[in-house]
């Protein structure tokens, strides 16, 4: 006895190929394009999202999250510490006291809530697609990204000259953690200066980060750790609490530049 539906191989890829091909005509020209789907990105994008921008994030992985799965020393327990814990509740992230100020949660639980959080409020999502480049627009304003399928830059030089293509936005949101690869681009150009990150400092960086996020230059903001890359604060190791509240503060920046324009 049949169980599902009838279709065909052919039904399949049609769909697939739809599918995949009217989101990338919905997001070639998007309100705001987040780089890094780790958990400032995907708290900006939700964020965005949830009041009605057109969001892209762009994931050079096969999976999003980034180091909010496996939280610090692949151990999977994510630390917050107070006030970001409200962010938990929330997202309806279950959650544990370890001590007064410092809470606890199972990395995937907390990161398959927030994916699915960003999905649902309509942020647009592209994984395996790496950022290569920015868009320049009048005054070296960023206005958009260029990007290619992230196993291109595996392949044998003889065979890897697969040009990339370029999506359009009025914001682009560096969420690429350490690596600021955004910020990183603008430097290769001469267009700003980064000190890069220091020595690990927990207390002084989860607020510095929260406090620095931003516009780093005229249509490009940082959130997450691309913060203390760009402006050379500590690094907080492995604490997650500013990244979320980073990524909130990120949003809340783009939006009102979105409503000056």
């Amino acid at each position: 006895m049949a169980i599902f539906a009838k279709s065909s191989e052919k039904a399949v890829t049609r769909a697939i190929i739809a599918g995949f091909t009217k989101d990338m005509e919905r997001f070639a020209d998007s309100e705001v394009i987040v780089v890094g789907g780790g958990p400032s990105g995907l708290v900006a994008a939700r964020d965005l999202a949830l009041k009605g921008v057109k969001v892209l994030v762009i994931e050079r992985n096969n999976y999003l999250g980034g180091g909010f799965w496996v939280g610090g020393y692949l151990m999977n327990t994510i630390t917050i510490r107070a006030p970001a814990h409200k962010m938990l509740d929330e997202l309806d992230i279950k959650y544990e006291q370890f001590e007064k100020g410092l809470y606890v949660t199972p990395g995937p639980l907390a990161c398959s809530k927030l994916i699915a959080a960003a999905c649902e409020a309509g942020a647009g999502i592209l994984n395996m697609t790496a950022f290569d480049d920015v868009v320049l627009r009048e005054k070296s304003r960023v206005g958009g990204v260029v990007v290619n399928w992230t196993p291109v830059a595996n392949l044998p030089k003889p065979i890897s000259c697969v040009d990339p293509i370029a999506f359009e936005s009025k914001l682009v949101i560096d969420a690429t953690g350490h690596d600021a690869l955004v910020v990183k681009k603008l430097e290769e150009r001469g267009l700003i200066k980064t000190p890069g990150f220091g020595a690990m400092w927990i207390e002084k960086s989860e607020d510095a980060v929260v406090e620095r996020s931003g516009l780093a230059h005229p249509g490009l903001i940082v959130v997450g750790m691309a913060v203390s890359t760009t402006f050379g604060l500590p690094r907080m190791g492995p604490t997650f609490g500013s990244m979320l509240l980073s990524g909130r503060r990120g949003a809340e920046v783009a939006y009102k530049l979105l409503k000056k324009r």
